[in-house]
């Protein structure tokens, strides 16, 4: 008797195409999608993340030390391919210029990007699977311990820019990131090449310097790092004289970058738009934001990573520094 082809052959054996997955994936709604072929990276050693965390530059938080970011096959021993997925989540309104106001990135202002992009994700991978049963499929958006950014620019998505976000041709760096680890031998596209070029205004506009270098960004110096992660009751000293309304992550670096300010499109996803009270909050009302008030707010929000406690804090510590300006 004749004995079956090993699973690797079987899936080798088959007729799809990967111009038809990236069909599939534009019509769920991605607005980008690239491939990498896992193989293609296996002998480069991941060095840029090595010496960052060397450096202490995660700061606390430690999840980005497990070795499953250094190594796909530690989370799919079979991955031969990463689909590389984006979505565009610009919306033309702006931040607050007044001092009563706070800030909240533009990454918080509509419902929580994890539940529109597993969404999108899971429909993409159920597909994927119904294809063949040999097929593994396995997604992630800023949920597991993939490098994201690295495997976008490695499938052509965009590139990783000096201020360490990645960046798109076609939407700047305004986009969520996810990725489907499979066991398809896919087509992979070209990497990207970078960009930026002699442009250094993200570091030159970083009120803490969080820009050691370029390509490199110091957790610790960090705004976002301290107003969305840093769990202490109290911001460091260093970074409160800076906060300048920031309450909710930063994207000082992201608003003067040339290419999001020439490419950035509105996005087609209506989920993305602003809650109201996310555009204009005022610091006073969030210094004494309830526990209540804070769970009734920030439903179905990514905001939520952020305690109420935390939100308390934040805009405590910029209402502090204002107050001994005057």
């Amino acid at each position: 008797m004749n004995q079956l082809p090993e699973k690797s052959q079987r899936l080798d054996a088959l007729t799809i195409a990967t111009s038809e997955i990236k069909d599939k994936a534009l019509n769920i709604g991605f607005h980008k999608v690239g491939i990498a072929r896992v193989a293609d990276w296996e002998q480069e050693t991941p060095h840029h993340l090595q010496a960052w965390l060397k450096q202490g530059f995660h700061g606390d938080m430690e999840w980005m030390t497990t070795p499953k970011r250094q190594d796909i096959k530690l989370v799919m021993p079979e991955a031969r391919s990463v689909i590389s997925l984006a979505l565009n989540y610009y919306t033309a309104h702006q931040h607050p210029q007044g001092t009563e106001y706070a800030k909240i990135s533009r990454y918080g202002w509509g419902r929580d990007y994890h539940k529109i992009l597993h969404k999108k994700l899971k429909a993409l991978t159920n597909w994927l699977q119904s294809l063949h049963p040999d097929i593994q499929a396995r997604y992630y958006a800023d949920t597991g311990p993939l490098q994201d950014k690295l495997w976008a620019q490695r499938a052509g998505i965009g590139w990783i820019a000096k201020n360490s976000n990645l960046i798109t041709r076609e939407y700047g760096s305004w986009v969520f990131l996810g990725e489907i680890v499979t066991n398809l031998p896919l087509t992979p596209d070209s990497p990207h090449t970078e960009h930026c070029g002699t442009c250094n205004r993200c570091l030159e506009a970083c009120p803490t310097k969080a820009i050691a270098k370029p390509f490199t960004v110091d957790a610790n110096l960090c705004i976002a790092y301290h107003t969305i992660e840093n769990r202490a009751e109290q911001l460091p000293e260093n970074i409160t004289p800076h906060l300048n309304g920031w309450v909710a992550g930063c994207d000082i670096c992201q608003d003067v970058c040339p290419w999001n300010q020439r490419f950035a499109k509105e996005t087609d996803i209506e989920e993305f738009q602003p809650y109201p009270g996310n555009l204009t909050p005022k610091l006073l009302e969030l210094a004494e934001i309830s526990d209540q008030e804070w769970e009734k707010r920030f439903t179905a929000s990514a905001l939520r990573r952020i305690k109420p406690k935390m939100f308390r804090r934040n805009a405590q510590s910029n209402l502090k520094t204002l107050n001994q300006d005057k």
